[in-house]
């Protein structure tokens, strides 16, 4: 066994052969927890009760249409083209019900696991995509492959993967996004003012997706937006980029002209360049998602005003409206400074059945749930990492853990400023990929920190580690996947009482 470690770790022909198959393995691992018996349960969970019908109602007509009261039972019977006239007061953007609604349109909105299969395929490329990021972030497939085996097993970014709602496809465009900026990073020319910079265009792109999908996806292109001007900023005084010195009263105008075009170019141009390669394409991207409200009649507040890009910024302030006033009270309700310890999961779904009934054989009666609890022994030390690579950031200036940062504070920070507001555990699949990368990277730190004679044992601590959490998640997989399982035995899944 030592031998074998020794080998895939440290030998570099095995370490690429074993970098090559396992990326494979690991995706193939991500698409079976998602893609397992998608279809079930084949009724609508939680808040699909209002994506699915609108994806298809948008897909149809262009724009969501109102259903009749308890509609539920009809669509999922296969009775599916039951919407009304009347349009449908949404308050997301319309993109991700798009994504929702192209798999239904191929597979038929009869099929449960049209619903959610476009979802799954997001979250399984969310894998992948991490995958990518970290071995740029890291320099290292070893961490790169850990870092798509923690997502690819967290209950959390699979019951997220399995269910149609918006939050994994928001997660996948902000993820996207994050790779765009890293490769505008790692290619840029610090010393020259271009508007050569592609990467940044496809950023914008994909955090406009992302922005389409949900509101919340504007505090990412707004964190990434500014992330790239500070760290250019940086990049450069790291260049030592001329400073002004005070020069002799003869030689004081030219030098100061220069100086001043110079300061001009650094601290105002430069930021606009980043700004406009950004947003107005995100702002674009946006718009486009509209197109079917726009092109159509019937949506709600379609007909408001002759002019139909008015009539969308009215759409836009009632919505607004409903977001800030959003104080409706909801069992599974969580505060945002709860959601990195995973205190409040949101059940999205249980059935029981009663001993005897429909094949129970427990005598204290069976369970069905589809809870989005994250493995706890990822969330954690995920938490916990946040707070390290915080600590890094103030103490040490450390450059990486800002990088990884970026993502908690385009996902959660703003979050924080909503505590009074009715919000759920669940968005916080949006930035669980930076979570999981603090975690990579504190661990591959206590790695580094040993010496030699202790590397090998902190590797296999890291190992039994990993271990550990694939035990966790096969021992969590029943109430993340919707399995029939004694009462009993869901019960014991219930840690502490706010999992309940």
């Amino acid at each position: 066994m030592n031998a074998l470690l020794n080998r895939v770790l440290f030998d570099q022909k095995s370490r690429a052969a074993f970098g090559r198959v396992s990326f494979w393995l690991v995706i193939a691992l991500a698409a079976f927890l998602r893609l397992f018996n998608l279809g079930y349960p084949s009724k609508l969970v939680f808040d699909e009760t209002y994506y699915v019908k609108d994806a298809w109602t948008l897909w149809n007509t262009g724009a969501e249409r109102s259903w009749p009261q308890n509609a539920d039972a009809a669509f999922e019977s296969g009775h599916t083209n039951g919407w009304l006239a009347d349009g449908s007061f949404v308050v997301h953007p319309p993109l991700g019900k798009w994504i929702i609604g192209f798999g239904m349109w191929l597979f038929g909105a009869q099929n449960s696991f049209s619903w959610r299969i476009m979802v799954a395929l997001l979250s399984i490329a969310s894998v992948a995509l991490l995958m990518v990021i970290a071995k740029q972030l890291f320099k290292s497939n070893l961490w790169s492959l850990v870092a798509g085996f923690l997502l690819a097993v967290d209950g959390h970014a699979i019951v997220l993967g399995r269910t149609a709602l918006l939050d994994g496809i928001l997660m996948f465009f902000a993820l996207l996004g994050f790779y765009f900026v890293l490769k505008d990073q790692a290619t840029r020319d610090v010393e020259a003012l271009t508007w050569r910079r592609p990467w940044l265009v496809y950023a914008g792109l994909a955090l406009g997706a992302a922005t389409a999908v949900k509101w919340s996806g504007l505090y990412f292109l707004a964190a990434f937006g500014l992330y790239v001007v500070i760290s250019d900023a940086l990049a450069r005084r790291r260049a030592k980029e001329p400073k002004f010195q005070t020069p002799e009263i003869a030689d004081l105008a030219p030098d100061l002209a220069s100086f001043s075009l110079a300061w001009l170019l650094s601290r105002f141009v430069r930021p606009l360049i980043v700004f406009l390669l950004m947003v107005p394409i995100a702002a674009v991207t946006y718009l486009v998602s509209w197109t079917g409200w726009l092109t159509s009649t019937g949506g709600y507040d379609r007909d408001s005003n002759s002019n139909p890009f008015l009539a969308l910024l009215k759409y836009h302030q009632d919505a607004y409206n409903f977001h800030v006033n959003l104080h409706t009270p909801h069992p599974y309700a969580s505060n945002p400074l709860t959601w990195l310890f995973d205190i409040r999961p949101t059940s999205f779904f249980y059935e029981g059945l009663g001993f005897g009934q429909t094949g129970c054989a427990a005598q204290d009666g069976c369970s069905s749930a589809i809870t989005p609890l994250g493995n706890p022994f990822i969330w954690l030390p995920a938490a916990a990492a946040v707070f390290f690579l915080t600590y890094l950031l103030v103490t040490r200036r450390d450059k990486l853990a800002g990088t990884i940062l970026i993502g908690i504070a385009g996902g959660y920070v703003p979050w924080l400023a909503f505590m009074n507001r009715t919000v759920f555990q669940f968005y916080s699949i949006a930035f669980l990929p930076w979570m999981i990368l603090a975690l990579v990277y504190a661990l591959s730190l206590f790695i580094r920190s040993r010496n030699a004679l202790q590397r090998t044992n902190a590797i296999r601590g890291v190992l039994t580690y990993l271990v550990v959490v694939a035990a966790a998640s096969l021992f969590f997989l029943p109430i993340w996947i919707g399995t029939w399982i004694p009462y009993w035995y869901w019960h014991i899944h219930m840690w502490i009482p706010s999992w309940i």
